[in-house]
């Protein structure tokens, strides 16, 4: 089965909780701190495989977890640091965050990556904390956690050339015929339910990449028939094949089915008017080559792409067509992905804002949220007094204690962060 959109959970590792340690080693008077601190939790990395060619891997597992990164240890041991998780995707995928919409990464060659979810660092063990006023820390922070999304996972075909057309005019035996490709061939309409590759070659050596892209009728920008789920595939060529039935058969009126078609692209995007475009005039054997029919086509649809009269079931003036679409390729640029980068591995995300927002909830407490105060608060361990008091520090540093006064909090008020209650305290 042809799977080419997913949404998927993913949820990099924590990582590690620094620890509270002292070295009582003997002949070692007052050794001092020695907590380690916590390993890295590990990310969550997405990776082109060449050889995968649909998202069918995503169809039934939708949630990965990132294992977390191992806690630190005593003699300011380090905690492990947690091995990635690589996930394969096929070439051609766009991750999306499925919140906003924001494109996290476009990958498209072989062995790309991109680290959609980044894990939590370590936290500090108590050794790291020691100065000359305190000597000996009390407390250790706790691993940052991991960053947790939704994305959608879109793949676009990597074909050079995009066959489009109306269902019946003879798309998947064109791909058939010029390549290896075996498509299912019908004499009824949406035979084929999904796009289908084959690699071809010119008389002269030149091969490239084609893609059958079925269900395009009348409304398939807005969801009618089988387009909307293959529009996309075309984004990613840089010539198309358009396929028309000039014997119209079945009651077909070729101009009206090949101004359709040119319409539904553009309302999907109207850069795809700007691909370049060979007009393969199908089916020529049913009318005995009629020139009248011919020029009809020409004069009726008023385009200036080049148009090779052709017939898929016999093969007649195939390698015309083939010559034509190998020139026009070789004077295309390459089309420019919607990421750069320099990078075969990147990483794409909001850097956390050193910002608050403060609420009421109905019984009168107000709650504080934002990244930064709530990454702060799950790294600190409040079973310690000591981490109590510099994550209070903390708070009126980002102006927090502030921002509550402002807002008319008073001595004995509730406060609240990620579920936890303290009370304000002038």
């Amino acid at each position: 089965m042809f799977i080419d959109y997913v949404s998927v959970h993913l949820k990099a590792g924590n990582g590690g909780n620094g620890l509270v340690a002292y070295r009582r080693e003997k002949y070692i008077p007052m050794g001092g701190p020695s907590g380690g601190d916590g390993g890295d939790g590990a990310d969550i990395i997405m990776e082109v495989d060449e050889g995968l060619r649909t998202l069918m891997d995503f169809r039934f597992q939708r949630h990965f977890k990132a294992t977390h990164g191992e806690n630190g240890m005593n003699s300011n041991m380090h905690g492990k640091n947690s091995a990635p998780l690589v996930l394969k995707v096929p070439p051609g995928t766009i991750v999306k965050n499925a919140e906003n919409g924001e494109t996290l990464a476009d990958l498209v060659e072989h062995e790309q990556q991109a680290v959609i979810a980044k894990g939590g660092r370590g936290g500090r063990g108590n050794s790291r904390f020691a100065t000359s006023r305190n000597p000996a820390p009390d407390f250790a922070e706790n691993g940052e956690p991991g960053h947790e999304l939704e994305v959608t996972l879109e793949l676009k075909m990597m074909a050079d050339v995009g066959i489009v057309g109306f269902p019946s005019v003879g798309k998947s035996t064109l791909l058939g015929t010029v390549s290896q490709a075996k498509p299912k061939v019908g004499d009824y309409h949406f035979t084929t339910l999904q796009p289908n590759l084959g690699v071809a070659q010119s008389k002269d050596g030149r091969t490239f990449v084609m893609a059958d892209m079925p269900g395009l009728i009348e409304g398939a920008s807005d969801g009618t028939g089988l387009g909307h789920q293959f529009l996309r595939h075309i984004e990613r060529t840089k010539v198309l094949v358009h396929v028309v039935d000039i014997s119209e058969t079945d009651g077909r009126d070729a101009i009206e089915d090949y101004k359709t078609i040119r319409n539904e692209m553009a309302l999907f995007n109207e850069e795809l008017l700007e691909r370049p475009e060979v007009i393969a005039l199908n089916k020529v054997e049913l009318i005995d080559h009629d020139e009248e029919i011919i020029n009809n086509f020409i004069e009726g649809t008023d385009t200036d792409s080049e148009i090779v009269q052709i017939s898929a079931a016999t093969g007649e003036n195939i390698d015309q067509l083939l010559y034509k679409v190998a020139d026009l390729l070789e004077e295309q640029p390459v089309i420019k992905e919607e990421i750069e980068t320099e990078s075969r591995v990147i990483y794409r995300h909001e850097k956390d804002p050193d910002k608050f927002v403060i609420s009421r909830d109905d019984d009168g407490a107000y709650v504080v949220s934002g990244d930064a105060i709530e990454r702060l608060f799950m790294m600190t361990d409040f079973n310690r007094e000591a981490a109590v008091r510099r994550f209070a520090r903390q708070m009126r540093t980002m102006g927090i204690d502030d921002a509550l006064r402002d807002r008319g909090a008073e001595a004995g008020d509730i406060v609240r962060i990620l579920g936890g209650e303290f009370e304000f305290v002038e």
